[in-house]
């Protein structure tokens, strides 16, 4: 009988992937703006996708509201994120980046794309955009 191997498990060797290449970016956001990954990540859909509500943000990012709400609530802190109440629906809040909110996100998205660039050396651009196709698959894969 075969022993299951965790090292070569593929869930574990995509979280091991996962940390250990996004180290470093952490690093870069936390130090600078002293975000959370979930702060970033609500950044980055605002920044890359424009005025939504925490809802919207929660669905595209795939986080869990309560996440995103205490995300909301630490970006509104550091004056990088505006809320707005929608006119039509009073229980409905839209939120956008504030002039400090769009500073953070360029400089981050810059600094993201560095870091995409530098993870990559090594790889020919064809094997750079299989591995990229194979992770969306995986990502879109749903199991039951």
């Amino acid at each position: 009988m075969d022993h299951f191997d965790l090292q070569n498990f593929l869930p574990y060797l995509l979280n091991q992937a996962a940390e250990a290449t996004s180290r470093e970016f952490q690093q870069y956001y936390r130090n600078r703006y002293e975000l959370l990954r979930t702060d970033w990540r609500v950044l980055f859909h605002l920044g890359r996708y424009g005025a939504m509500t925490a809802s919207d943000v929660g669905a595209r990012a795939n986080v869990h509201k309560t996440k995103i709400s205490r995300a909301v609530q630490r970006l509104e802190g550091k004056r990088m994120l505006l809320r707005a109440q929608d006119t039509a629906d009073r229980r409905r809040e839209t939120l956008t980046l504030s002039p400090l909110g769009q500073r953070a996100f360029a400089d981050l998205e810059r600094q993201a794309r560095d870091y995409d660039a530098r993870l990559l050396t090594g790889l020919s651009a064809e094997d750079g955009e299989k591995l990229r196709r194979q992770l969306r698959a995986l990502a879109a894969q749903k199991t039951s």
